[in-house]
């Protein structure tokens, strides 16, 4: 896919911000937000991390609920946790419905060993992600998703198959699997790509026709998710829509990793916007140590273009203070509107 441009990011629909732990780009994420907003758009600012410290560069606090920050601008943490423990309970109830109930207890007994699987943990927050981003592409100008390039995005394309899978596997030997194995033989896609179609477009069509009523809400329910995580997936490889932004700094491990992710995304044809290489060392920052130190900087930023195979860049020069709070952000929007972002 050739890479597309990081003029003008605000006019996507969806960007995801990506990089190497302590790089910046939650702080990148925020001011992304903020310069959408400063030119009158509405925007939701998501961070999809654990370890959330979006609330810590806006200086307040945000959470699991959609919260106003300025004038046209929004945040929200999802929180994994509660994420899973609400997935997983709806996931047991619909294991019970499937079982005998001499089996409910040890539904009941998996399903909580479950609970401690980060696998678990993960199915939950994407599927929340995926959730978020099409909705929040109906109710926002700009959803900034700030998040990690190798680790949710890639397991968020292929998560599909391996619902099918898994879903299909607790079927196989369930008295009604043989009925609905028919719906499952649609929902399971046959490839990997963007342009699998959805399951069950035709509005004539009706698959589950002759299932009882509570086997038919089951069904529907898989088929639900099934397409919930088509859709998203078809919203994050459109290069008209959306974009995917590396942040990195003029160091080895931040390129090497960069240069990784790159290449995965690129597999899955996530559109490539560009990366930002942020905390440049400003020309006029003096003494001896400084000096050395811009000039280990200044080979690896001339090894960037090769490791990034010409992806386009921008320098985000170090600011002489922490970023928190909308003050100093506001001065990071104001350098990024310089750039023409």
């Amino acid at each position: 896919m050739k890479p597309l441009t990081l003029r003008k990011l605000t006019n996507r629909k969806v960007l995801f911000v990506g990089g190497k732990g302590g790089v910046g780009k939650t702080t990148t994420a925020a001011a992304l937000g903020m310069l959408a907003a400063d030119r009158g758009m509405r925007c939701l600012v998501v961070s999809t991390d654990p370890a959330h410290s979006l609330g810590d560069a806006f200086d307040r606090e945000i959470g699991d609920k959609v919260t106003g920050l300025t004038a046209g601008l929004w945040g929200l943490e999802i929180d994994p946790d509660a994420q899973a423990a609400r997935h997983l309970d709806t996931v047991t109830e619909h294991m019970k419905q499937l079982a005998a109930p001499e089996m409910h207890r040890e539904v009941e007994r998996q399903m909580q060993m479950a609970r401690m699987s980060p696998g678990a943990v993960e199915a939950a927050l994407l599927e929340e992600v995926s959730r978020v981003m099409l909705e929040g592409s109906d109710e926002y100008d700009l959803v900034v998703f700030d998040t990690a390039p190798t680790g949710h995005t890639l397991r968020l394309l292929t998560l599909p198959e391996a619902m099918a899978a898994w879903t299909d596997g607790l079927l196989a030997h369930n008295k009604r699997s043989e009925e609905l194995g028919k719906v499952l033989k649609h929902l399971t896609p046959s490839g990997s790509r963007s342009d699998v179609p959805t399951p069950f477009d035709e509005p004539d069509q009706d698959p589950f026709e002759g299932m009882d009523r509570r086997t038919r809400r089951i069904a529907e329910t898989l088929l639900n998710r099934r397409r919930l995580f088509h859709r998203a997936r078809r919203v994050m490889t459109n290069p008209d829509t959306t974009g995917f932004v590396f942040v990195l700094t003029p160091e080895r491990l931040p390129i090497l990793e960069t240069h990784r992710a790159m290449h995965a995304l690129q597999q899955f044809d996530i559109p490539l916007c560009g990366a930002i290489i942020n905390r440049v060392l400003p020309a006029d920052a003096d003494g001896e140590f400084l000096r050395r130190r811009r000039e280990q900087e200044a080979r690896y930023l001339a090894q960037i273009p090769q490791a990034l195979h010409g992806l386009e860049t921008v320098q985000v020069p170090m600011l002489p203070e922490d970023i928190q709070g909308m003050r100093s952000l506001s001065l990071v929007a104001a350098e990024l509107d310089r750039l023409g972002l």
